[in-house]
């Protein structure tokens, strides 16, 4: 298929609001979560450290340590269960993806902040 004719067909399923968010920012991600009959938000708080394709198929990849693990989510930006991205923090970075956070530990992860 053609670009034009994909964009078209995409464009009544964006949403009216994108968040706005770059790699490095700390962000919490609200997600709603089915538990039987229950609709319920959680949250899950890290570091955007990557972003990838376009219109409805843009995603993005938050980390974040749990327990002195590394955990990694992919999150859709354009899906009904991602309520909305709050930015907490936003970090000065030189790269498009930040896999390299991976490979360290501790204080070695901190980004610089960027003063808006």
């Amino acid at each position: 298929m053609s670009q034009p004719i994909l964009e078209n067909v995409e464009a009544k399923f964006l949403k009216a609001e994108k968040p706005e968010f770059e790699i490095g920012d700390t962000v919490d991600v609200h997600t709603k979560i089915l538990e039987g009959d229950k609709e319920r938000v959680q949250v899950f708080t890290g570091t955007v450290i990557a972003k990838s394709g376009s219109g409805t198929r843009e995603m993005f990849v938050v980390r974040r340590i749990v327990a002195g693990e590394g955990v990694e989510r992919k999150f859709p930006v354009q899906s009904p269960k991602i309520e909305k991205v709050v930015v907490k923090r936003r970090s000065r970075v030189r790269r498009a993806k930040l896999y390299y956070l991976r490979d360290r530990v501790g204080k070695a992860t901190r980004l610089k902040e960027r003063r808006v």
